[in-house]
């Protein structure tokens, strides 16, 4: 870092060290629901009710008594 573009190398070093931690954060959230979700569809604790979400989004499951507006 030393030199005529020192300086500005220090601020390009130290900008993408801020877009990193902000990446890592949000992987760290998201990580974190995953885990989440996880865990309530585990054999230890089912949540019956994140059950039928999955499985309305992912297998497209609605009720006889439902209409479908797209």
């Amino acid at each position: 870092m030393q030199g005529d573009y020192g300086v500005f190398r220090r601020v390009e070093i130290s900008a993408e060290a801020e877009a990193l931690r902000a990446e890592r954060d949000k992987l760290t959230a998201e990580l974190a629901e995953v885990q989440n979700l996880t865990r309530r569809l585990s054999d230890a604790w089912l949540d019956l009710d994140l059950l039928d979400q999955q499985a309305r989004e992912v297998l497209g499951y609605m009720r006889a008594d439902e209409i479908a507006i797209r």
